[in-house]
Order: structure tokens, then C-alpha cells, then sequence
């Protein structure tokens, strides 16, 4: 995990963000790209008047000042840390920045389950997991401690899972947490016999890894909804992570039936990866 992006806004969550990525970094001996996006209108970008120019180099100037305030944090001593202001309007160019840098992971801050769309559905956050190529890791809290030491991956393990399950599993690898898979039994519209499972569930392990040596983490629990199957298993094993699908530019992922990743990010109080499929 040799490069971070975080981008940030200046609010309290980015901070939460930051923090939690220089915790990783440190771990990891990682890069910090700490991304501010200054999304000028194009009437600045565009115009040839004097006084807009002006104007434009105020703004950046004012990023810059407000940048170093921001990234002068005693919890960034001895990391690399790059700051980097871009004048895109939009936040799903955040992607074309990781894929320049190379980077490995995107960390970005979240409000939480205050409202059914706070955390991703029309933000920033779900504009860049929409468009990102690589894992990126919503925080909601202050990182008091950020050790990734129980993992829940949670699947329909259907062919579409394989490449999001290979992923997260060569992620926790790296973060060096022990990967759960959980299959969650439930009367909405997801029920499976105890038989359909189990041949679902060695189908996508002898397609995924060539063999069934993973079996004895993959959990079938059944509960009322998706949703609630996934909370409750993490917190029954004391997991510090939840990683879920997405289907990249086609939106957030319905990977079982519905919004369950929207729902789990909106509702987890753990952190949450998402891996695109």
C-alpha cells in the first residue's frame, strides 16, 4: 500500500479521514495525497478578464493557506504527505488522480446515518466510490484506533462477486485482517434452500480461488433482511470493517437485491471499503 489519496473538504470528517489515513500509513510506510478539489465555476476557468483571473488565483491562494492549516496535525509527523489542489468541477475526477499517482487506496470522510442519503447517495463521497477503480474506505468517526484485525465480506456468490471477493481478499491480506465471507438467508426475496447454498457458495470458491480451502470462513446466517444479516454477523464476531460491491459508473451496487451496500454504509457504525465489481 504504497500511495493514499484523501480527499478532503476542510470539514471535521475529512479530518477523521486524514487521520485515519496517516494510522494506515505509518502502518504501511505509505504516501499521503491529500487531494483538495477546487471546483471553480467555468465562467472563472474560461473567462479572459483580468479581474477573473484575479479571482481565480484568490481562491487558490486561499486553498493553499487553508491547506497548510489543515495538514498541520501532530499525527502527520515522519509521513509523507503531498498536498495536491485541482481545479475539477466535478469529484468523480478523483479516479484520474489515483490512476496518475498509482495509488492504492482512496480514504474519505462521511456524516454518517443522519439522513437515508447522507453518506452516499448524492454526496462526494458516492460520487468518487461511483467512479473509483481501486477500494476506497468510508470513515464516519473519529479513528481512535484503526486496527483492521476482523474483516466481513459480505456475498450473493454469484459470478459477478469474483473479482470484488479476489480484491477485498488481497486487501485484507495487506491490512492483515482475517476475511469473513457471510451469506445472509432472508424472506426478501433472497431465500435459498440449505442445498442451493452450499453448491452456490463451492461453485464461487472453485471459480474464485480453484479450490475450497476458504470454505470454513464463509458463514450462511439468516436474519429479516440483508441488511440487518450483515450488521449483526460483524458485530456477533467483533469485526472492524465491512467491505461491500459496487458497480462503479452504473451506480452504488445492488449486489444482492436492492440498495443493500447504500443501506449498510448509511447504517454501519464500523468502517466501510467498498470494491468495485
Amino acid at each position: 500500500m504504497k500511495k493514499i489519496i484523501v480527499p478532503i473538504d476542510f470539514s471535521e470528517h475529512s479530518e477523521f479521514a486524514l487521520e485515519a489515513a496517516a494510522s494506515l500509513a505509518k502502518k504501511y510506510d505509505s504516501e499521503l495525497i491529500v487531494l483538495h478539489m477546487l471546483e471553480l465555476s467555468n465562467a472563472i476557468l474560461t473567462a479572459n478578464g483580468n479581474s477573473i483571473n484575479e479571482e481565480a488565483v484568490f481562491f487558490l491562494k486561499l486553498a493553499e493557506q487553508k491547506f497548510e492549516a489543515f495538514l498541520d496535525k501532530p499525527y502527520l509527523e515522519d509521513i509523507k504527505v503531498t498536498p495536491l489542489v485541482k481545479h475539477f468541477k466535478v469529484w468523480s475526477e478523483v479516479n484520474e488522480v489515483a490512476n496518475e499517482h498509482q495509488a492504492n487506496l482512496i480514504v474519505m470522510g462521511s456524516h454518517g446515518a443522519s439522513g437515508v442519503k447522507e453518506v452516499l447517495v448524492g454526496s462526494n463521497t458516492e460520487k468518487v466510490v461511483r467512479h473509483s477503480d481501486i477500494p476506497v474506505l468510508v470513515i464516519k468517526h473519529n479513528p481512535i484506533l484503526l486496527d483492521f484485525e476482523n474483516g466481513v465480506f459480505a456475498s450473493d456468490f454469484t459470478d459477478e462477486a469474483i473479482t470484488p471477493y479476489l480484491n477485498a481478499r488481497k486487501t485484507f491480506g495487506k491490512l492483515g485482517a482475517k476475511m469473513y465471507l457471510v451469506y445472509v438467508n432472508s424472506p426478501d426475496g433472497n431465500f435459498r434452500s440449505t442445498i442451493e447454498i452450499d453448491k452456490r457458495i463451492s461453485l464461487f470458491l472453485k471459480k474464485a480461488d480453484g479450490d475450497l480451502d476458504n470454505l470454513e470462513n464463509v458463514h450462511v446466517v439468516s436474519d429479516y433482511s440483508i441488511e440487518k444479516g450483515i450488521l449483526n454477523f460483524a458485530n456477533t464476531i467483533g469485526a472492524d470493517l465491512i467491505a461491500v460491491a459496487t458497480h462503479g459508473r452504473k451506480g452504488l451496487a445492488h449486489f444482492f437485491e436492492g440498495s443493500i451496500s447504500e443501506d449498510i454504509a448509511n447504517h454501519s457504525t464500523l468502517p466501510v471499503m467498498t470494491f468495485k465489481i
